[in-house]
This record gives C-alpha cells, sequence and structure tokens, in this order.
C-alpha cells in the first residue's frame, strides 16, 4: 500500500490534474456532486469528502443530456456527424463503494453482450476510478445490508482503492490501469497498515429472498399505501444512481440538428404513453410499483444483483419521505 499525509492530499490532486481530466466531489454552495478539480483549485468549489454526494458519479457516463450525433439536412439528403470521444484519459477520484457497485448496474445495461452503447464505453474504457472506502455512514445509507461491502469497492470498476487512515491517505492498487497510476505519482512512501474500524450504519436488514417475494406481490394491497403519497415528481429517479432511463429528441436550428439523449423518468405520466394515447401505467399505483419492482425483482432476475445499490439518497432528498427500506422491511415480514 503507498501513502500520504492528508496535509499532501492538494499536492496528490494537483499532479493528477496535470496528467489527466480529474474529476472529484465538490460542494458548490450547499450541492456535493462530481466536477472538475480546476473549480477547487480555482476557489470555485470546496472538495468534500465528508459523505456520499448528492449527485452520483452516474452523470459521468451518462449526462443528464447528452448529444449522440449532429445531422444535416438538405431536401432529400441527411448528412450525420458521431460525436467525438474523449480526447484524453480522465480520473473519478473519491467514488464510495455503492457508487462503484452502481456503475457495475449501468455497465450491465450499456455494455451488454450483444450491444454496447459506444459512447457509455469510450467514458469507462477512458476513467480510472480512485475509490474511496466509506467508515462514517450517513443516517440514511443501508448499502451493507445490499450486499455492498464498505472496506472493498467492486473490482470490475475501480482501479485504485483509497483508505481514510486518519492522518493520512492509503493507496492501493486493484488493476493495471491503477498500478501504472500510482507508479506516475510523486510524493508517495510504501508500507503495511491496519484498515480503519468502520461505524456500524443505523439501517440494517436482511434482505435475502426479496425478489422472490416481490414476484408474488404484483396485486399486493401495499402498492396502494405507497403510491397514496408518491407525489411522481421523478426526485427519486433523478438522484438515483443506477435509473438509466432516458428520452431521445432533437435540437434543431435551421437545416442542422443535434439527436440529444436526455435522462426521462417512470415516475412521469407521459413516460409510457404510446403514439395511440394508450397509457399501460395510467396511475400513480402502477408507476410506482414498477420503480420498485425494477430495483428489487426485474433487475435480479435478468442480472442476479439488486439495482438498488443502499446509497439512501431517495429517502434523504424525497419530498414525502417515500421510504425504499421501510418498503423492503414490509415485504420481508409478509
Amino acid at each position: 500500500m503507498k501513502f500520504i499525509e492528508k496535509t499532501n492530499l492538494t499536492s496528490l490532486l494537483a499532479q493528477l490534474d496535470a496528467q489527466y481530466r480529474l474529476l472529484v466531489p465538490v460542494d458548490y454552495h450547499g450541492l456535493t456532486q462530481f466536477a472538475p478539480y480546476s473549480q477547487v483549485d480555482s476557489g470555485v468549489s470546496q472538495l468534500y469528502l465528508d459523505g456520499n454526494v448528492t449527485v452520483s458519479p452516474k452523470t459521468v457516463y451518462l449526462p443528464q443530456s447528452e448529444a449522440m450525433y449532429k445531422f444535416s439536412a438538405q431536401g432529400k439528403k441527411l448528412a450525420i456527424e458521431e460525436m467525438p470521444p474523449l480526447d484524453r484519459m480522465q480520473v473519478l477520484f473519491g467514488v464510495r463503494h455503492c457508487d462503484t457497485k452502481a456503475i457495475q448496474c449501468l455497465d450491465k445495461v450499456f455494455l451488454d453482450d450483444t450491444f454496447a452503447d459506444p459512447q457509455y464505453k469510450d467514458k469507462r474504457d477512458k476513467t480510472i476510478v480512485f475509490s474511496l472506502a466509506c467508515n462514517n455512514p450517513k443516517a440514511t445509507c443501508f448499502c451493507e445490508s445490499m450486499g455492498i461491502d464498505r472496506a472493498h469497492a467492486e473490482q470490475s470498476v475501480a482501479d485504485v482503492q483509497v483508505y481514510d487512515l486518519g492522518e493520512r491517505y492509503g493507496f492501493e492498487a486493484v488493476s493495471d490501469k491503477g498500478q501504472a497510476c500510482l507508479n506516475a505519482l510523486n510524493g508517495m512512501t510504501d508500507g503495511e497498515a491496519k484498515l480503519p474500524e468502520q461505524k456500524p450504519q443505523s439501517i440494517s436488514f436482511d434482505a435475502q429472498g426479496l425478489p422472490e417475494k416481490l414476484k408474488e406481490m404484483f396485486d399486493h394491497p401495499i402498492w396502494d399505501e405507497y403510491a397514496f403519497k408518491c407525489l411522481n415528481c421523478g426526485t427519486c429517479s433523478y438522484i438515483c444512481p443506477t435509473c438509466h432511463c432516458f428520452d431521445i429528441n432533437n435540437k434543431m436550428r435551421g437545416t442542422t440538428g443535434l439527436k440529444l439523449r436526455t435522462w426521462d423518468s417512470c415516475m412521469f405520466g407521459e413516460y409510457t404513453q404510446m403514439a395511440g394515447g394508450h397509457q399501460p401505467r395510467p396511475g400513480k399505483k402502477e408507476r410506482v410499483r414498477n420503480r420498485f419492482l425494477h430495483k428489487l425483482q426485474y433487475f435480479n432476475e435478468k442480472h442476479n444483483m439488486s439495482l438498488c445499490v443502499g446509497c439512501g439518497r431517495c429517502i434523504a432528498k424525497c419530498p414525502v419521505n417515500m421510504d425504499i427500506t421501510k418498503f423492503i422491511r414490509q415485504v420481508i415480514a409478509e
């Protein structure tokens, strides 16, 4: 393991920023998210390593709005121009373990065995992930109940494992890409260290058998109970690190335009509305049910993993205090 004193973290980040496009967790007037390190260096934002950010690193791989390609039309002639790939490698520093698991979930969707989304793949291939172990969970965190290891990140995603060791940080490469990155950094020392003690999470439950239970509950009255308070505002899906639904539309100016991919939400009434006007999910009950079943049953049946990673963002930000952990515990108790 390699080490730096916490007082030297700024120097380390400056080295990474000189070699790569560096993205770090920042606090920008109360909004925590990943942003270029130049914002911290210039004083626009502050580095935020005290907990998980509100806006997940999903935005790095699947931006809220992204141009898929350019096009121009002249009469019956149509010309299409692909969007340029990333021009340099980038480092995503300080990703929590629930979010590395979330990126693995996104990989199942966008790097499918039969088709790989080229823009998503380009970003994944050109990103080095420094994952930060979580010693002090927030009150809304429940990642361990969803099978997340807070000491060791998802190895298919993380390249460097980072530990907060009190007065210093420890760095351990978990991929060749991560090892090459660490080897190029100056001012680090080698040694051994005992992993820090992790404070327990305040939310804890056993989710074993959850997908199987939900399979028998499609018409259960529990859906009426949870749909009653839901506003269908979409906050939960926009803040979630694994929600990946999007709409495709055009932005035209004269004879040229962009084909845009923009986040959408299954909570919205227009989401499943068909061209003839039919709506297979006409009410809140059907939309809430679809969201919970996709997170906790459908994705598990297809990929053998939960689409909920226990980050707690939806609990913290829901305007009517909808609590997915309360729902899970209620289902398990049935």
